[in-house]
């Protein structure tokens, strides 16, 4: 009646040893370690990579604890954080630029625990510390930014096709496109439609034979989503660049991104960087007052202008010069943008030595470059830093000849500013503006502690279980006890398997889990106890109870799964982490508190034929024990 087969006790077996080898590796703890990788994802690994960092480790006089080359990067393990942190230093210098030099955490596992698969648990930001960000994309901004370089297309269209227009202008979200009589404007119509898909283009009834165009519902979700997926690529190239060994970067919902950097103790430069949208614009000086011998040498329209006079076409902005600010009329017209740039690099003037950065582009931009730079010698040429939505006048220099693909910006102060405006050039252009609408920052020392706290609280309220359950239940307690412990070991081993990052709430729902399993043991027991009051041999009593009290546990466990897959669809970010372990608790604690223990109630009282009494605490009205 109550005996188990063979192959469910080595079914048991399995899976008890299956959870203790995937559990194991949480135990080896984690050392601290310097990552080595390439640039870009798509670069290869140089295979003297190894020596020039061996070399590195060997003039800074440190020995590190292990040295490996795997997946295209070299990892190198140290035995404390001041070896780390001045490794890192060695390295980058002995290196350069070149590669990424990142900071990094390895487990401890020997190497036939991480043969078989089995890794520990990642942790998140709360647990081993590093910061947090929530951006907001500006969609109004990415549709308008279409708006405008469509407005360039239309003209570009119109003279391919030798059709005359009378002006081109955008109102809004709308574009209006005038002709000078009615055959030039279908004409108009048709070409706009075929060479523009995402555009609606219909003729106005009005004396200028305008053309309204707007974009598509489909133009602009898919405009949105566009720049929502190259906001998040440049975001990877950029924390790829700040040397963040395992960042997480994933879109939640339809207009924010998350960004998580464990282990980044440079917060403030951080932000710095993933906050900016920085990206070059070139545009022509129309008016200016500073050098005399420079065409468009204007002082009183620059005056009209700072009075608010500023002509149609033109906008009013502020260069950067150690006698104070100058004034300048730019062109909106943009000659040339980020988006042709293919490298952007620190440097220092040969002539007199400050720094600078410079600028290579691609063979449109290059061509650019030339057209307009040959027929604007002596004009001057202003190059701006578009950040966070404002512009930036980072120097406005005479053209003194013609230019070609590769150009330097000076007008920095130092070294520093050249450095950080070269890793946001090269790390690509934002599609649109984005806001920190939400920052959490967790050092290090407080990670740690909340290790210590999270599993201390979850350690004394499996004591306190157990010494309720052993007190009140006795021997069946004491076997409850041992199913519950299975149970975490099967949760843990889970949550390592499927490479999970454990959290806080993931922590408080581990406690959860513990909880709810043991929950089902009460049931079952309270069952059995029942069965001896109503008089039932021991035997059948604890079949009964095991048997009865099944549908109970599993009808509980359904709902509260039901609200844990609902936590997992609707919620975001912690929520979510809370629900993974939630959801899992469950599964594992129905198989520990009822296949689990009733193997262990079958090994110590199935075997008998004759069962006088069960070890299952006071039974009261009991006629038969």
């Amino acid at each position: 009646m109550n005996r188990y087969p063979l192959w469910k006790y080595l079914l048991l077996l399995a899976v008890l040893t299956f959870g203790f080898l995937f559990t194991l590796p949480n135990f080896y703890g984690e050392s601290p370690a310097v990552q080595v990788s390439a640039l870009k994802p798509t670069s290869e690994i140089d295979s003297g990579l190894l020596g020039k960092v061996e070399r590195a480790l060997s003039q800074a006089e440190l020995k590190p604890e292990g040295i490996v080359q795997e997946m295209g990067s070299v990892k190198v393990r140290f035995a404390t954080t001041e070896s780390q942190l001045k490794a890192k230093e060695s390295i980058q210098t002995q290196l350069g630029d070149q590669y990424v030099v990142a900071l990094n955490l390895l487990s401890r596992s020997p190497n036939w625990l991480t043969s078989i698969g089995a890794l520990p648990m990642y942790l998140g930001l709360d647990l081993r510390g590093g910061v947090h960000f929530l951006l907001q994309v500006d969609m109004k901004a990415a549709l308008n930014k279409k708006l405008d370089s469509s407005v360039n297309d239309i003209r570009s269209s119109l003279r391919d096709k030798r059709i005359q227009y009378a002006g081109v202008s955008r109102n809004q979200d709308q574009l209006t496109v005038k002709f000078r009589d009615k055959p030039t404007q279908e004409k108009g119509i048709e070409v706009l439609n075929t060479l523009l898909p995402d555009f609606k283009f219909k003729a106005q009834n009005d004396a200028e034979f305008s053309v309204l165009g707007k974009l598509s519902d489909e133009a602009i979700k898919s405009t949105q989503e566009s720049a929502l997926q190259q906001n998040i690529l440049t975001l990877r190239n950029r924390v790829n660049e700040l040397g963040v060994a395992e960042p997480i970067i994933q879109q939640q919902g339809t207009d924010r991104v998350v960004v998580q950097l464990p282990g980044v103790q440079d917060t403030t430069r951080a932000k710095d960087i993933l906050g900016r949208t920085a990206t070059l614009e070139i545009r022509m000086v129309e008016a200016h007052s500073g050098d005399p011998s420079a065409r468009n040498y204007d002082p009183q329209k620059i005056e009209e202008a700072i009075k608010g006079q500023v002509p149609f076409g033109m906008e009013l902005q502020y260069a950067q010069r150690e006698s104070g600010k100058e004034p300048l009329l730019l062109n909106k017209q943009v000659v040339l943008t980020g988006e042709r740039l293919t490298d952007a690099a620190p440097g220092f003037d040969g002539t007199d030595h400050r720094p600078v950065v410079s600028i290579t582009v691609d063979g449109q931009g290059a061509r650019i470059i030339q057209q307009v730079t040959r027929e604007s010698v002596k004009r001057r040429m202003a190059v701006l830093l578009m950040d966070r939505g404002k512009a930036e006048v980072l120097t406005a220099p005479v053209i003194q000849s013609e230019l070609g693909a590769r150009f330097q910006i000076t007008g920095f102060k130092s070294t520093n500013e050249t450095k950080d405006l070269s890793l946001l050039l090269r790390a690509g252009a934002l599609a649109a503006p984005m806001e920190i609408v939400e920052e959490r920052t967790v050092g290090p020392s407080l990670g740690a502690e909340n290790i210590r706290i999270g599993f201390q609280s979850m350690w004394y309220g499996f004591a306190a279980i157990s010494v309720f359950m052993i007190f009140y239940y006795v021997l069946f307690g004491a076997f409850s006890i041992v199913s519950l412990a299975c149970n975490l070991l099967f949760l843990i081993a889970l949550l390592s398997l499927l490479q999970a990052t454990l959290t806080l709430p993931g922590i408080a729902a581990i406690a959860l889990a513990l909880g709810m399993a043991i929950d089902a043991n009460v049931l079952i027991n309270e069952r059995v106890r029942e069965e001896l009051r109503a008089g039932n041999t021991a035997q059948a009593a604890i079949f009964a109870g095991y048997d009865r009290a099944w549908g109970t546990i599993l009808d509980s466990n359904v709902t509260t799964l039901i609200a844990g897959v609902a936590l997992f669809a609707f919620g975001s970010g912690p929520v979510k982490g809370f629900a993974v372990v939630h959801c899992l608790g469950i599964l594992t604690s129905m198989f520990s508190a009822v296949f689990l223990s009733r193997a262990l109630v079958n090994l110590w009282y199935g075997g008998r034929r004759k069962l006088d009494k069960v070890s299952i605490g006071q039974v009261w009205k009991n006629k038969q024990v």
